[in-house]
């Protein structure tokens, strides 16, 4: 059974293709439009994971998509009749809902040579998300929660997940939301893009929460665990806001109303400097998402008892929060998909729809012995890696570096390609040991936000100006924004205060005191550090060369960022090989070849 899962017409959207109950290929639209977060049909997604799984559309018996516009359909009367909302509100959010019942005509129009012919499911949206954490997670039982900004009514659902289904105990309806709180918030510090809540994130640790006591004035705690807005300081909920989900980046319209100026001040505009005011901001803004976070968390561990948390949402990309649960809650494990925003409800709302319709378990899937701790006999697929985009295949990169060795000598560049795995890795440990920012394009494209190693920039975590050098020489982002450090599995004991599994950098742990001088570049001003534990069973040749940087520095990370330059993460080793020529980056590593900038050297000194 063929399965294709969908998240469109939102951000982030993205395709997935399950077979048999397993993921053979998933991917973001943003790819390979090279927009960041494209909302819209994910055509071009659809195309490679067909391609990817040998399929054409006349092959699915089943497309999944992690939107039903009738759910909640009460609430929304409810709601219209109780509020009377600006009627264009209700005009703009029925388009919506319109567009959300077109997919039949879209893959027409994308794919006129083919039909489809199987059956179409609409799967709601936090249900989707429920599935996409838990359905793949190392867990028999678990408690499952999806916190995000809307979806299908809903900010938030959890409840508990058992073997192969899931069992919604309760929710959060519009117009409450910690997505919306956090996204307003975010706003009104002068960050108005759409994934922009990620530099809070990064700004909170250089400030005080002196304005918490204003905070819980806009987001009240409930006594069932849940939360709510104090809505006069949002205008989501009466008023019609910009919303663009179609055919390009998202944007979203002023989500704050003049009394949340009227409590905090006037608004940060983008451009104006960063006082300390903001910072403090920031840190009160993560402090009261915490508060509201582990509130709902405590409240479901004492009703369910058990040790494992599995997390999907928007929300559930604040890995500061994350990094936490383990020391203010009683669970023990916790599992958050490297996709765990609005592209994770493809997966989710695909293997929904597989465990729905085939109870069997699922025996061919070597995932089933998972490089995670988890429970003894899974039947079902765990997702313990995040390499499900397209390959770097050999012969076209060999072509590339063909077609264009007149650039190549034009820029001054070395080529050389190497037939030994670990001569290739150990030459690119030693270029960064030796201070040098090395990009690295190998195998396939990481599924979720994250690079994990596959489409990534490296460099030493012990240079404490590496953090200057890649900004200088690639990045160009705010200086207060952390990189993260790439750590062998089983070093992680010695290097961070927790010990656990972290595939897909989705929290941030305290780094062991006596360490934090060691490795300043991944170290965050509060001592933190957002890790990825790398398996030597996921990824063989990351892992290969991470070991052979800690044989050469005794330190068994390296720092790792994504391989772009404000832009999507690179997709094609064409769009690699552009990104180094138009960078100072010093060294490309593209599959088996090995290209350095013949003035390289001169650049770095090492440390």
């Amino acid at each position: 059974m063929i399965i294709l899962g969908l998240n469109a017409y939102h951000g982030d959207a993205s395709a997935c293709v399950v077979r048999d109950g397993i993921i053979v290929a998933a991917a973001e639209e943003e790819r390979f439009r090279r927009i960041k977060h494209w909302a819209g049909f994910p055509s071009e997604a659809i195309r490679y994971c067909l391609s990817a799984a040998g399929a054409k559309l006349q092959d699915l018996d089943h497309i999944a998509i992690n939107s039903d516009p009738r759910a909640g359909f009460i609430k929304k009367a409810k709601f219209a009749l109780l509020n009377r909302p600006d009627p264009r509100l209700i005009i703009d959010r029925l388009r919506n809902q319109t567009k959300r019942h077109s997919v039949e005509t879209e893959l027409r129009t994308a794919f006129p040579e083919a039909e489809f012919k199987g059956k179409l499911h609409r799967i709601e949206h936090h249900v989707a998300h429920l599935a996409s954490c838990f359905l793949v997670s190392p867990f028999q039982q678990a408690t499952v929660i999806s916190i995000d900004g809307f979806g299908d009514f809903s900010s938030a659902a959890w409840g508990l997940g058992s073997a192969t289904t899931i069992d919604v105990e309760g929710r959060v309806y519009f117009p409450h939301s910690l997505g919306i709180f956090y996204q307003a918030l975010t706003q009104y510090l002068g960050f108005p893009n759409y994934g922009d809540e990620y530099k809070v994130m990064g700004l909170a640790p250089y400030g005080q929460p002196s304005f918490l006591q204003e905070m819980r004035q806009i987001v009240r705690l409930l006594d069932d665990g849940s939360f709510a807005l104090e809505t006069k300081y949002f205008r989501h909920h009466r008023e019609k806001i910009a919303y663009e989900w179609e055919g390009g980046s998202p944007t979203v319209g002023t989500l704050f109303s003049h009394n949340l100026e009227t409590l905090l001040g006037p608004a940060r505009r983008q451009g104006e400097p960063l006082e300390q005011k903001h910072k403090d901001l920031a840190r009160s803004i993560q402090a009261m998402y915490e508060e509201a976070f582990f509130h709902l968390l405590v409240t479901l561990h004492a009703r369910h008892k058990n040790q494992s948390l599995a997390l999907a949402g928007g929300c559930a990309m604040n890995s500061v929060a994350n990094g936490k649960i383990k020391r203010r809650t009683h669970f023990k494990r916790v599992y958050v998909q490297s996709a765990a925003g609005d592209a994770g409800g493809a997966i989710g709302a695909a293997v929904h729809v597989w465990h729905q319709l085939n109870q069997a378990p699922v025996t061919s899937n070597p995932s089933t012995v998972s490089s995670l701790a988890g429970d003894a006999n899974i039947h079902r697929a765990v997702m313990d890696h995040a390499y499900l985009g397209p390959d770097c295949v050999s012969a076209e990169v060999d072509a590339l570096l063909h077609a264009q060795s007149g650039e190549l000598r034009k820029a001054g560049c070395l080529v050389e390609k190497f037939s030994d795995e670990h001569a290739l890795c150990a030459q690119a440990a030693a270029k960064v040991a030796n201070g040098k920012v090395v990009g690295w394009f190998q195998g396939r494209m990481e599924w979720g936000p994250r690079a994990l190693g596959n489409r990534s920039i490296l460099g030493d975590p012990r240079r404490a100006d590496m953090k200057d050098i890649l900004n200088i020489k690639i990045k160009r982002r705010e200086s207060f924004r952390p990189f993260a450090p790439s750590i062998m599995r089983e070093h992680v004991s010695d290097w961070f205060e927790e010990d656990d599994d972290v595939p897909f950098m989705m929290q941030v742990f305290q780094i062991c005191q006596d360490k934090r001088a060691l490795i300043p570049a991944v170290t965050h001003v509060d001592g933190s550090g957002r890790l990825q534990t790398v398996y030597r069973q996921t990824n063989a040749r990351y892992w290969c060369l991470i070991s052979e940087f800690h044989k050469l520095t005794g330190v068994p990370m390296v720092l790792n960022t994504s391989f772009n330059e404000n832009e999507p993460v690179v997709c094609k080793p064409a769009e690699a090989l552009d990104c180094f020529l138009r960078t100072k980056m010093d060294v490309l590593v593209l599959g088996d070849w090995f290209i350095t900038r013949d003035d390289a050297a001169l650049s770095v000194i090492t440390p």
